[in-house]
């Protein structure tokens, strides 16, 4: 098993910035890649961001790129998020993901692991 624990979430003007991290343990050896979806009140979970844990390829969905950031810190399994120039938009429960290589990243039905959420909320 895998657990995914974020924290970083919270409450920010639209202009702002914050940093999401996701710290992974148990058998992280299983998973090729993490990846931040999100997910608003009465919308389905959407993708964000994904990073190969080897090589540390990026993927970003259409509405983040330029403004959000993935990385990784191999040594402490650790995936970030920075998010920066938030707009309200950008209000939702945030999850990491672990899960295997595929093509179809974007899906959530790819990812096997998924932590709690964090709430972020962007106000105008």
């Amino acid at each position: 098993q895998v657990q995914l624990v974020e924290s970083g979430g919270g409450l920010v003007q639209a202009g702002g910035s914050l940093r999401l991290s996701c710290a992974a343990s148990g058998r992280t050896f299983v998973t090729y890649a993490m990846a931040w979806f999100r997910q608003a009140p009465g919308k389905e979970r959407e993708f964000v961001a994904r990073i190969n844990w080897s090589r540390g390829a990026t993927y970003y969905a259409d509405s983040v790129k330029g403004r959000f950031t993935i990385s990784r810190d191999n040594t402490k399994n650790t995936v970030f998020l920075q998010m920066n120039s938030l707009k309200p938009e950008d209000t939702a429960v945030y999850y990491c993901a672990a899960g295997g290589a595929t093509v179809m990243f974007a899906s959530s039905n790819v990812y096997n692991y998924w932590g709690q959420g964090t709430q972020v909320t962007v106000s105008s």
